[in-house]
This record gives C-alpha cells, sequence and structure tokens, in this order.
C-alpha cells in the first residue's frame, strides 16, 4: 500500500482520534539503536533514539528488526500485514507504527517504547499469583478500548493475551502484536478504500492455544466475538499468574477447550479476592456460543467496567509493587 493509499484508507477507519505521538521517519540516519529489550523468533527488539537533527531533542523509541530471510512466505504475508494495519490504526491504546526502512534481508519497524513491557511481564515481576482487581480492571478496560477499536472498523485481533497488552510509564496499556490481525471486510478495486466494515466470519486456525475461542479450535466460522473468549481467558491469566491450562501439552489444550466447560474465576483461592461482578464478566465472556458474549462495547458499557482507575492509578501501583 502506498503512502498516498495508507492516508486515504486510515481517514475511513471509526474512530480514529488524532494521533498525540508524533510519526518518526523512514530514515535509518534518524536512529540510534541500543541495547536488545525483547526477542522473538525471527526478530529482536531494541531500545533506540530518534534524533532527526543534530539540534532537536531525542526520543525514545523501539526498533523492531526482523530477519526476512529467516521468514516463511506466510510468515512474511503476516508480518506486512501486521505493519499495515499498525501504520493505519489511530487509536490512544493501539500500538501504532512510527516508521519503517530496509537494510538488506532485514525491516526495520520503530514503535513507541512502551517501558513497563507487557502485562505478562510486568505481572511476572510484581504480580506472580496474579494482580489485584482494580490493577486489572484498570488494564481490560483500556484494552478493551483497543479491540472495540478493531471490532468497529472490521478487524479481529486473534492473538489477544497478557503479552500482547504493552503498558507504558503511564500508565497508558496499547494492544500490539497485530500480526495475526484479520479484516472481516473487502477491499474495494482501489488500492487503499475500504468498503463499509460488516462482521463476516473467518475459518483460520491463528492464535495461541491456551486463549483461542472453541470455534477457532474446532475450525467453525468465527467473527470478533472469538476476540471476546480470548480477552476472558486473558482476564483469568492476570488474575492467576498464568492462563488456564498453560502446563498442558497444545494437544491437552485443544481438546479441553473444544470439549470441557468453560473455565471459571476462583473468587477466593489465590492471593487476592476477587469481586463477584468480575466473575460474572468473566463468564459473560467464556460463553461456549459465541453469539451469547458480549461485544467489546457491550462491556465497555457495563457497570464493572465503567468503574475503571484512569490509566495514572497504575503508576503507582506499579511502584508500591516494587518497593514490597
Amino acid at each position: 500500500m502506498s503512502p498516498a493509499a495508507a492516508v486515504a484508507a486510515s481517514k475511513k477507519f471509526i474512530g480514529a482520534v488524532k494521533d498525540e505521538w508524533q510519526l518518526y521517519s523512514d530514515q535509518a540516519e534518524d536512529y540510534t539503536i541500543g541495547a536488545p529489550i525483547g526477542f522473538g523468533a525471527s526478530s529482536i527488539v531494541y531500545s533506540a533514539t530518534f534524533q532527526p537533527s543534530p539540534d532537536a531533542a531525542p526520543i525514545p523509541c523501539a526498533l523492531k528488526v526482523v530477519d526476512l530471510d529467516r521468514l516463511p512466505p506466510h510468515a512474511l504475508r503476516l508480518l506486512m500485514q501486521e505493519t499495515q494495519l499498525m501504520s493505519l490504526s489511530k487509536h490512544p491504546n493501539v500500538l501504532r507504527v512510527r516508521g519503517t526502512w530496509m537494510n538488506g534481508h532485514k525491516l526495520y519497524i520503530a514503535l513507541r517504547l512502551m517501558n513497563a513491557g507487557s502485562a505478562a511481564d510486568v505481572m511476572r515481576y510484581t504480580w506472580p499469583g496474579g494482580m489485584e482487581e482494580e490493577v486489572v480492571k484498570c488494564i481490560l478496560k483500556q484494552a478493551l478500548e483497543g479491540l472495540n477499536y478493531l471490532h468497529i472498523n472490521g478487524l479481529i485481533h486473534r492473538d489477544v493475551k497478557a503479552a500482547n497488552l504493552l503498558i507504558d510509564d503511564d500508565g497508558t496499556v496499547l494492544l500490539g502484536d497485530l500480526g495475526v490481525a484479520a479484516p472481516l471486510w473487502e477491499t474495494d478495486d482501489g488500492p487503499g478504500h475500504l468498503k463499509k466494515p460488516l462482521m463476516g466470519k473467518r475459518k483460520s486456525f491463528v492464535g495461541t492455544p491456551c486463549w483461542m475461542a472453541p470455534e477457532v479450535i474446532t475450525g467453525k466460522q468465527y467473527d470478533a466475538s472469538a476476540d471476546i473468549w480470548s480477552f476472558g481467558i486473558t482476564a483469568l491469566e492476570l488474575t492467576q499468574g498464568r492462563a488456564p491450562l498453560s502446563r498442558a501439552t497444545p494437544s491437552a489444550v485443544l481438546t479441553q477447550v473444544a470439549t470441557a466447560p468453560p473455565p471459571k474465576m476462583e473468587r477466593n483461592g489465590g492471593v487476592h479476592t476477587y469481586s463477584a461482578a468480575f466473575a460474572d464478566t468473566i463468564a459473560q465472556c467464556l460463553q461456549k456460543d459465541p453469539s451469547k458474549r458480549p461485544s467489546a462495547h457491550e462491556l465497555l458499557a457495563s457497570g464493572f467496567f465503567k468503574g475503571a482507575k484512569k490509566k495514572g492509578y497504575l503508576v503507582g501501583t506499579r511502584s508500591a509493587a516494587y518497593r514490597v
């Protein structure tokens, strides 16, 4: 997609807002690469600074460097899709690409630096037994805002989990890793022109097993409600310290999710105690029948999430946790 087409497409995204964070550049010389801060099967994420001129203040950022030679064709296609979607998305809770360029067989993707890492990282180092309810609610509310933005624009994320909820120092939570996100709309004949989003169906077997919805595992058609199941599993993950069935083999996970009753929240059996309202919200998300699950919009309108604290609440709770 050309830059002009990308701009045309982004203008059609429902709920897009003015981006408070500037776009960087696609020029390698504007960046200074620092130490690695994350590793993937075919990529490394580095801390970096963006400084387009000597008199400009350096801006901390992250650089995802992907070795294209190590990607099979289908993964390369997904990466191109992820980069395109993350370039177009303009929402306070969806990670956006700030610049890209190629150097030999490596693709460089500039992103906002999320200093606290993922929700999974924060939990692992500060709340290994699970987070308290107000913290989880604050994180999930922001994730829901990002999901709702994707869904109303005819997109499904397909890999919602704590590792893909990125947190910054100011408490902002961004929905990241759109590598397996998929459109539920078709493109018009003209490049970059999107038809009105219509919530269609998908059949691809995509996602991470512990978080996959039953209809995805069984090969049935699915839509954005599959993300709501994954969202419910993520809620359990953040309260229990790990996702249900995370210690089972992949084949056992697939069988259990497809045939067993949905997992439930243990309100009083862990490190923290959780409200009946929270348990009920998770139960609604984990309905085996997709048509019975609430939408992201409906969840945001619920009394439970309307009572979520502002993002700044995470700053104080993280600091307190580090002091313990």
